[in-house]
C-alpha cells in the first residue's frame, strides 16, 4: 500500500495523518500534538512516526505534504505563530522520500475544495456549480484568508492571494459609521478588520461605542472569560443578547458582500467556498438571508450572482486532506 503523510502545522496544534495513495477522504490514522510542546516539527514528526509505527508498517510512504501557518517561499518556511523554522529537505531526508511540500495552510483547505463530496459541505443559495470554471475560497478566522482555483485543463491550480487586506468599501450610512469608527482606532481598514474574529469584536464594539446599543453585563462578564468572539457568535446564534445579535447580523452582511465581491472579481461559476470554524458554527443565521442578499445584491450583476453557488465547508479537516492532496498533485 502506498502512503501519504499531511500535516496540519498550526500555532496551536499540529496535525499529523497517514492517508492511502488514492483514497484520501479518511486518513487511515491521525493524532493532535500540542506544537508549543515540542521544539520542532521534526520532534513532533518522530513521535508520530513512534506513535503510528502499525500504520506505517501496512505501506510505503511516498509522498508528505504539510499545510502550514505562514508564508511559504522556497524549501525554508518560518511559521508565524511559532519559533520553528522548517527545511523541506531536511523533512524529507528524515521521511526517507524524495520530497516534502510546503503550503500555506489556507492554500491547503483550496487545495481540499477539489475533493470535497456532498456530504463535506452545505450549500447556501445559487445554483449548481459549472464545472471548469472558476472558485474562489475564503474563510473568516483569526484573519480572512482568501484563494482561487483556476482550471488549468486537467486539474484546478490554486492561486493564493491576500484579499483578505484590500479595502473594506460600507455599502449604507451604518458601514460608512463603521468605516469611520474603525479608521479612527487603524488607519486604514481591510475586509479583514469586520470580516475575522477579532473583526466581529469591532463590530460589536462599534455598535456599543458609536451606535449607543447598550452592553449586557452578563456578556461583558462573558467576555472577561472567554474568548470574546466566540461569546458574542454564541449570544448572537441564540438571541439571548440584542447587541450580539446585531453585531452577528452585521459581520454576516458584510461577509457576503465580500464573497459576492470575489465571485464577481473571478466569475466564480465553479462556487465559492467558507472555510473556518466561524462560517460552520453560523450556518444557520448564513441562511437566514442576509449573507445571500448581500452576495447577489450587486446592481446590474444580480441575476448573474443569484446562479453562483455558495458553500460552508463541513469536512472536520480540509486542511489535513488538502495538505494530502498538494502532496499528491506535486
Amino acid at each position: 500500500m502506498e502512503l501519504i503523510l499531511a500535516g496540519d502545522i498550526g500555532g496551536t496544534n499540529t496535525r499529523l495523518a497517514l492517508y492511502e495513495m488514492g483514497k484520501l477522504g479518511e486518513p487511515l490514522s491521525m493524532l493532535v500534538y500540542p506544537s508549543g510542546d515540542y521544539e520542532s516539527l521534526l520532534a513532533i514528526l518522530q513521535k508520530f512516526m513512534d506513535e503510528a509505527a502499525d500504520t506505517f508498517k501496512q505501506g510505503q510512504l511516498l509522498r508528505a505534504g504539510f499545510g502550514v501557518a505562514g508564508p511559504v517561499d522556497g524549501n525554508i518556511v518560518k511559521l508565524t505563530n511559532l519559533p520553528w523554522v522548517v527545511d523541506a529537505q531536511q523533512i524529507a531526508a528524515r521521511l526517507n522520500i524524495g520530497k516534502a511540500t510546503f503550503v500555506n495552510d489556507f492554500s491547503a483547505n483550496c487545495y481540499a475544495v477539489t475533493r470535497l463530496g456532498p456530504d463535506d459541505v452545505h450549500q447556501i443559495g445559487g445554483g449548481e456549480p459549472v464545472s471548469g470554471h472558476p472558485i474562489a475560497v475564503l474563510g473568516a478566522g483569526t484573519g480572512l484568508g482568501e484563494a482561487f482555483l483556476v482550471w488549468a485543463g486537467t486539474r484546478y491550480l490554486v492561486v493564493p492571494s491576500e484579499g483578505g487586506h484590500t479595502d473594506f468599501a460600507p455599502r449604507n450610512p451604518l458601514e460608512v459609521r463603521l468605516l469611520e469608527f474603525l479608521t479612527e482606532r487603524f488607519g486604514r481598514v481591510s475586509y479583514e478588520r469586520v470580516v475575522s474574529g477579532p473583526g466581529l469584536v469591532n463590530v460589536y464594539e462599534f455598535l456599543r461605542e458609536r451606535e449607543g446599543m447598550e452592553e449586557s453585563p452578563a456578556v461583558h462578564e462573558q467576555m472577561r472569560q472567554e474568548d470574546p468572539g466566540a461569546v458574542i457568535s454564541r449570544n448572537g446564534m441564540d438571541r439571548s443578547d440584542a447587541l450580539c445579535d446585531r453585531a452577528l447580523e452585521l459581520f454576516t452582511s458584510v461577509y457576503g458582500a465580500e464573497a459576492g465581491n470575489l465571485a464577481l472579481k473571478l466569475l466564480a461559476r465553479g462556487g465559492i467556498y467558507l472555510a473556518g470554524g466561524i462560517a460552520q458554527k453560523i450556518i444557520p443565521r448564513l441562511e437566514e438571508g442576509s449573507f445571500r442578499y448581500s452576495f447577489e445584491q450587486k446592481g446590474r450583476f444580480t441575476n448573474y450572482l443569484e446562479s453562483v453557488p455558495t458553500y460552508v465547508i463541513t469536512h472536520p479537516q480540509p486542511g489535513l486532506m488538502g495538505a494530502a492532496v498538494a502532496a499528491d498533485e506535486a
